[in-house]
């Protein structure tokens, strides 16, 4: 299975093909175990291997999870109001074992956020909430039939509280002029709540239909005006017992680990390139083992512009690309940011 999506041309500009040239290096060194995946099945055994693992209908927003200077110390009581549009292209929201020829989709993603900055043991802490609105289009065909659908609605929303436990103390903002920041450690859960659009008849949703839950750990290091930033974190998913057809969907954890690099710059500007592997998360159709083990890598580079003292804009580009399954996408986002409090 090709990198390049040689059906999707257009895209195929210079970050398209670096990444090509990339993924096809590290999917040699799993080609005799691509093997396992070739055997035949019915149109009603490939249909319900559609599984929506994960749901990340926010990913063109947020450069599919990498999230850089997540940690960041803030001042206690700051709040942050962020809305932002993302579109990402290629194979989304569709396990991509099934055999689905030319498969291709367009996802537009609106996205709402709230995040607040708290007190927790001494140590800074943030909440945060986003709420996805989304527009889909998937075109594809399955042993001959036309699987295309188009959907609008609302995704899961999500949750999260963040906890600094090293290196970030709990400061006021006039306290807070003098941190310097060094070594913070820390950690969060995120909590994806299935309240979107779902409807079990059909195989593409924009909810997942069923709990997730995301702890993470993270590191951040500071040198000089460069941050580095390192994370392991895993997907807990709950049971969907009313998949497509009937069916029971259960998943096992899928584990991701990812890395940032950030050049802090004058008056506010920043700029990072991030890095993530997924593997794991294989699942189960009615109690029996399906072949859609995750191995995935995701590349991304954001740029944050101040426009003023309490707004500020940021770039993201992302893609993505599977060795065994995983998404496989191109994906550009701006997002806008106001902030206010913490004084």
């Amino acid at each position: 299975m090709p990198c390049c999506r040689v059906s999707r041309p257009e895209v195929a500009d210079t970050l398209h093909a670096a990444r090509c040239t990339l993924y096809g290096l590290l999917r040699t060194l799993y080609v005799a175990r691509s093997t396992r995946y070739s055997a035949p099945c019915t149109m009603h055994y490939a249909l319900c291997t559609v599984l929506f693992a994960a749901v990340s209908i926010t990913a063109t927003a947020s450069a599919q999870e990498l999230e850089p200077r997540l940690m960041s110390n803030v001042p206690r009581g700051m709040n942050f109001a962020i809305v932002g549009y993302g579109y990402s292209r290629g194979n989304v929201l569709l396990d991509p074992s099934i055999p689905i020829e030319n498969l291709d989709s367009k996802l537009h993603t609106m996205v709402a956020a709230y995040v607040r900055s708290i007190e927790l043991f001494g140590q800074a802490g943030k909440i945060d909430a986003v709420v996805p609105f989304a527009r889909g289009d998937w075109t594809g065909v399955l042993q001959g039939q036309d699987t295309s659908r188009a959907i609008t609605g609302f995704g899961d929303p999500r949750i999260r509280l963040s906890w600094n436990s090293f290196g970030s103390p709990s400061l006021s903002g006039a306290e807070f002029r003098s941190y310097r920041q060094g070594t913070i450690v820390g950690a969060s859960i995120q909590v994806f709540v299935p309240l979107g659009q779902y409807d079990p008849t059909k195989l593409i949703n924009l909810s997942a239909n069923r709990w997730t839950f995301r702890p993470q750990l993270g590191v951040s290091q500071a040198v000089g005006p460069w941050l580095l930033e390192a994370y392991a974190s895993a997907w807990f998913f709950t049971t969907n017992s009313d998949f497509f057809g009937g069916s029971t969907v259960t998943q096992q954890p899928l584990f991701a680990g990812k890395i940032h690099v950030i050049r802090l710059l004058p008056k506010g500007f920043w700029i990072a390139v991030d890095g993530g592997y997924g593997v794991g998360g294989r699942t189960f159709l009615d109690g029996e083992r399906r072949e859609t083990h995750i191995s995935s890598f995701r590349f991304g580079a954001t740029v944050a512009v101040p426009l003023a003292r309490q707004h500020t804009l940021k770039f993201v580009l992302a893609s993505g690309a599977r060795i065994e399954m995983g998404p496989d996408f191109d994906a550009i986002a701006v997002s806008y940011q106001f902030r206010w409090g913490g004084m």
